[in-house]
């Protein structure tokens, strides 16, 4: 029988591999691990204390707030307030970024985004939801508070990145840039342990994953690649919860596909929250992220804390079709030619 593994002890052996290995990382990692626990706790009782359901507000995102979206955000921020080793924290759920005061003089080297709850609205029917964090180190004066320009940081400057489901079983996936691994909460001694070691997307899977009610909303060359994907008896699987979908492609292969509509032409998702860090985790396992517009989406810079992108997200070979078919049926951009008068002046 193999020897148990936990996350702190995998953290503390695999500390080397960060670029800056000073333990301050390591120490970030564990917090987020611990907030998981206690989200994790809350989620599977809520029904019994009553914190199912809206809390009759709006993120900074213009989205409805969940009862546990506010417990969770707040559990995940006093838990990175507690060691001292993160300077600032950006959410989903807050407008602005909070910047944290030292703890014993320590100057902290990193900030942390996250989105407290992904697919929180699912809560009360019982499906699957997660938590999702990235973090960077930061770029301003360590003798001063953390500034915006800390978490305006393009994807490919994450240091680390993650993702907890809370499910049938709860799992804490993370990258630092060596790779994927996951680890499974053992609710018997309260640790999450490692189980899904050196994570390897599939190059194409069965699977594709997008909200098809807004099929008449997508531009025309993303309705042409669900078609062929639908010729292709492909299974459609969506849920609602993004980390809940990339999770099953990330083990499965897939793609999952969140395009713009008219409504919302950038996309929706939030670029700096969910997109970048699941885009990380997903390179780092093999696979392939990028906007419907066909930009990577570790490359995009961002303007705004809440930033909306499109996504493509999954298997290598499937990205790669699915941009063949953007390329091929994408409608050119109409420009309206000037044409001066003679005489005009």
């Amino acid at each position: 029988m193999s020897r148990i593994v936990t996350l702190d002890e995998f953290i503390i052996k695999r500390q080397n591999d960060f670029q800056y290995a000073t333990g301050e990382l390591t120490g970030l990692l564990r917090d987020i691990g611990v907030a998981a626990k206690i989200i994790n706790r809350e989620v599977n009782k809520a029904g019994l204390l009553n914190i199912l359901g809206a809390a009759k507000s709006e993120n900074a995102s213009g989205d409805t707030v969940q009862k546990l979206d506010l417990y969770a955000n707040d559990k995940l921020i006093d838990c990175l307030k507690n060691s001292g080793e993160c300077c600032g924290i950006a959410s989903e759920e807050n407008e602005h970024f909070i910047p944290i005061k030292e703890i014993e003089g320590k100057k902290a080297k990193y900030v942390v985004v996250f989105d407290p709850l992904d697919g929180s609205s699912n809560i009360d029917v019982n499906v699957s939801v997660g938590t999702i964090f990235g973090i960077f180190r930061r770029k301003s004066d360590l003798s001063k508070p953390c500034e915006m320009k800390d978490f305006l940081q393009k994807g490919s400057e994450l240091v680390a990145s993650g993702y907890v489901l809370y499910g049938t079983s709860t799992l804490l996936v993370y990258t630092t840039g060596r790779g994927v691994n996951g680890f499974t909460l053992d609710p018997t001694i309260g640790e999450f342990c490692l189980s899904h070691p050196d994570i390897k997307i599939p190059n194409r899977g069965n699977y594709y994953s997008v909200n098809q009610g807004y099929y008449l909303k997508f531009d025309i060359e993303m309705r042409r690649y669900i078609d062929h994907c639908c010729d292709e008896n492909l299974r459609l699987r969506y849920i609602g919860s993004m980390v809940s979908d990339v999770h099953r492609i990330l083990f499965q292969g897939g793609i999952f596909l969140y395009p713009n509509t008219r409504k919302f032409p950038q996309g929706k998702l939030r670029l700096l929250y969910e997109c970048n860090p699941l885009a990380f985790i997903v390179e780092q396992a093999g696979g392939k992220a990028m906007s419907c517009q066909l930009e990577r989406i570790l490359d995009l810079p961002l303007g705004d804390l809440h930033q909306r992108m499109s996504i493509a997200i999954g298997s290598p070979d499937m990205l790669d079709e699915m941009k063949e078919f953007v390329e091929r049926y994408k409608v050119p951009e109409y420009k309206e030619e000037v044409v001066e008068k003679e005489g005009a002046s």
